[in-house]
């Protein structure tokens, strides 16, 4: 009960603490401003976006035609004579006379022409749709069955392409043959049902389709019944922009909290703070609880209000603890405001980045799960999701903010705190604090170890970047980024142990520290491999970043390799030679990748 107690006084002192960091001006004005982007977000989840409005300049000699373009708000619509249309050609991006489209050859007009196309075949099927023989109008419906994709998204053997699932011999009939019915070429739902259904899909997609032109999944009263225009792949669009309406104010609020934890260090209160017989857990726990309550609280509240199933609460909050891991150490790090404006920045361009570009991927391919994310759009669709999916998703969230809140806990003291040192060097001795000076083998294989979390979600991002690019870009670019990033994790263990006491190398501490580091690499890796990642390491991306899964030794000696070849640059050159070394171990990762995706050396 006394931990219990400190931690709710700490909370309490927390609350009173953050509502006086502003003044009484700047506070309401703060409140109203993030009620107001709450609201425009969620405006713009129901309405669609305008960014276009107004963009395209067009002239039109027909009334009727006009009144029919006005519609589009991309379009400036003019209505003069053909003279005078003709006469003032070059103020407009596309002309329409007598029935006929003229345009320039600039990029402004050709997109302009693109879009009258678009307004052209909605305008055609709002046609169709109001005939009377809407058979005759559309004599095509397809019965629409959604089948799980078999995919493999296997490599073949030159690494450049992406095979479908492996062929299987044809079967052999056996036993009688059976009579099947011709199906009824009858629908099952009436033909006024049908229209409906058409006019209604059409009315509730005119804000996405103005950008992408995909119809949404939604089937309605039509059954699973569809013309062949309405043939498009589903795009999360709305849930998107909907999980950003979630993502926004966790990411606001844990602003609050690293500014709390940079505040006293700045003023010097948390030196008050620290003198109190409280364990450093209890204050961290307690100074982040109001911030980790508030999330959850608008979750929830947001949740109740899109009325959303509860389930999209469960992937949240791995991403909720992991914003405060990263708000706490961040806080502790900088050592100015203008210091932490810039890590702050830079962190949320990566972590937004990670979490928001595999959802655009939802439904399509097997990286969208890497991002929580993709499990609340899932959730939105009414798509359901299982707990093997769930752990895929958040397992490395929940490591990371573990392995953060540890770093940071074991680093909340005076020295830590209150030290007017660089960004880099802060960092190495907070690294430096975690690794046992009694026990430093040990620790180095642990570090490693509690790495690989890290070092997976780094390459997962890499992964998320280059996924875009060509096939062959793409797996060089992967190739190259997943070694450097190993190379790095398994060296700064040794590296810091060098800064902090240069004679800890000796050619035995070397070996040792080498075969410690290569263990705890390989042992975390595997661990975290076997539970969560199966998946992408049966993809062609997978086999760039997760190879020889089969045998142990071999992985082993690669990352035995790798950190002694860094070592024996340190030990060499001292700290600068660091990153020559981590060059030379990334060429030697790189030549044993290609050995087992080409099978010999480049």
């Amino acid at each position: 009960m006394g931990a219990l107690t400190d931690i709710t006084t700490i909370a309490r002192w927390e609350v009173k603490k953050s509502f006086s960091m502003m003044s009484r001006d700047v506070l309401p004005l703060a409140i109203v401003l993030f009620v107001l982007l709450v609201a425009v977000t969620g405006f713009s989840a129901q309405s669609g976006l305008h960014l276009q409005d107004g963009m395209y300049r067009i002239g039109v000699s027909d009334p009727a035609m006009a009144q029919i373009l006005a519609e589009d708000a991309r379009f400036t619509v003019f209505q003069l004579p053909e003279r005078d249309l003709i006469a003032q050609r070059g103020e407009f991006d596309i002309l329409v006379i007598n029935g006929y489209a003229y345009t320039g050859t600039g990029s402004r007009s050709v997109a302009a022409r693109k879009t009258l196309e678009r307004d052209y075949a909605k305008y055609v099927g709002s046609v169709y749709n109001r005939e009377e023989d809407l058979f005759a109008a559309y004599p095509l419906w397809i019965d629409t069955q959604s089948v799980k994709s078999e995919l493999s998204f296997l490599a073949t053997q030159s690494g450049q392409y992406v095979s479908a699932a492996p062929v299987r011999a044809a079967p052999v009939p056996e036993g009688p043959v059976e009579q099947v019915a011709t199906p009824s070429p009858t629908l099952s739902v009436t033909k006024e049902e049908l229209r409906g259904q058409l006019v209604k899909s059409n009315a509730e997609n005119s804000q996405i389709s103005r950008y992408t032109e995909t119809l949404s999944s939604s089937t309605g009263t039509m059954g699973t019944f569809k013309t062949p225009s309405q043939l498009s792949p589903p795009l999360p669009f709305d849930s998107i922009i909907l999980v950003f309406v979630f993502i926004f104010p966790l990411y606001f609020t844990s602003q609050f909290f690293m500014m709390s934890i940079m505040n006293e260090r700045i003023e010097r209160k948390g030196e008050v703070l620290l003198s109190v017989p409280v364990k450093t857990v209890s204050i961290i726990i307690g100074k982040m609880l109001p911030y980790l309550i508030g999330m959850l609280a608008i979750c929830a509240a947001l949740t109740l209000w899109i009325r959303a199933s509860p389930l999209i609460l469960l992937p949240l909050v791995p991403v909720i603890f992991f914003f405060l891991a990263n708000a706490l150490l961040i806080g502790m790090l900088a050592r100015s405001f203008k210091e932490l404006s810039f890590v702050s920045i830079f962190f949320s361009t990566v972590a937004t980045s990670y979490l928001f570009f595999p959802s655009i991927f939802a439904n399509v391919h097997v990286i969208s799960l890497i991002s929580p994310l993709t499990l609340i759009v899932l959730t939105l669709q009414g798509t359901p999701w299982t707990a093997a999916d769930y752990l895929y998703s958040t397992s490395l969230f929940w490591l990371t903010s573990a392995v953060l809140f540890y770093i940071g806990a074991r680093n909340f003291k005076e020295e830590r705190l209150f030290s007017e040192k660089g960004l880099v060097t802060r960092m190495r001795e907070f690294l430096s604090e975690i690794l046992s000076r009694k026990h430093p083998f040990l620790s180095l294989f642990l570090l490693t170890g509690f790495s690989i979390p890290f070092v997976f979600m780094v390459q997962m991002m890499c992964l998320v970047l280059f996924f875009n690019l060509p096939m062959p870009a793409s797996l060089v670019f992967l190739l190259l980024f997943a070694a450097l990033i190993e190379e790095t994790a398994k060296g700064i263990g040794i590296y810091t142990m060098y800064i902090r006491d240069p004679g800890f190398l000796t050619w035995k501490n070397l070996l040792l520290a080498s075969a410690a580091t290569a263990i705890g690499f390989l042992v975390g890796e595997k661990l975290l491999l076997f539970v969560t990642l199966a998946q992408i390491s049966d993809s062609v991306f997978g086999s760039i970043l997760f190879l020889s899964l089969g045998s142990l030794w071999l992985p082993l000696l690669l990352h035995f390799v790798g950190v002694f070849i860094v070592a024996c640059f340190i030990k060499k050159w001292g700290a600068k030679g660091f990153v020559p070394g981590l060059v030379l171990a990334m060429v030697v990762h790189c030549l044993y990748n290609l050995y087992f995706i080409l099978g010999w050396f480049l």
